[in-house]
């Protein structure tokens, strides 16, 4: 996977980030890649908030694979890309990496689903369909 990434989000691996031995802990990189699909949002001006209040949809990780290629360590600068997402009905799928800045190696390749929910009812719901338009092909 090799694709010019659709949205980036630096990185920083803080001590918090890591285990015992300054390597950065599975659990984090799920955080990692949820900042960056959070900001690719509000990048395309949809605010999480927002879609609660005023559409009462929520948007939840659904399904997702993930492979660990290599260690990230303590102060490394990474970057968390979406290199692809297509868009269903109720669900969003999003091809994600994360890339150590300093010299590009692969660390995370991931697979994730998002699916569309009614806020109240935690059932799934169909995503608006003016709902990122211009950023999204069906």
């Amino acid at each position: 996977m090799s694709a010019k990434p659709v949205f980036t989000w630096p990185v920083r691996v803080y001590w918090e980030d890591t285990d015992a031995g300054g390597v950065v802990y599975h659990a984090a990189y799920l955080r990692f890649l949820e900042r960056a699909r959070s900001e690719w949002l509000r990048a395309c001006g949809v605010a999480q908030q927002r879609l609660r209040e005023e559409h009462g949809i929520l948007f939840v990780v659904a399904d997702m694979q993930v492979r660990f290629l290599a260690p990230a360590r303590l102060d490394d600068v990474l970057h968390a890309d979406i290199t692809a997402f297509t868009r269903r009905s109720a669900s969003m799928r999003f091809a994600q990496c994360i890339l150590r800045s300093a010299d590009g190696a692969r660390l995370i390749e991931a697979d994730v689903r998002a699916a569309c929910i009614d806020a109240a009812s935690y059932k799934p719901r169909r995503i608006p369909d003016h709902l990122l338009t211009e950023h999204l092909r069906e």
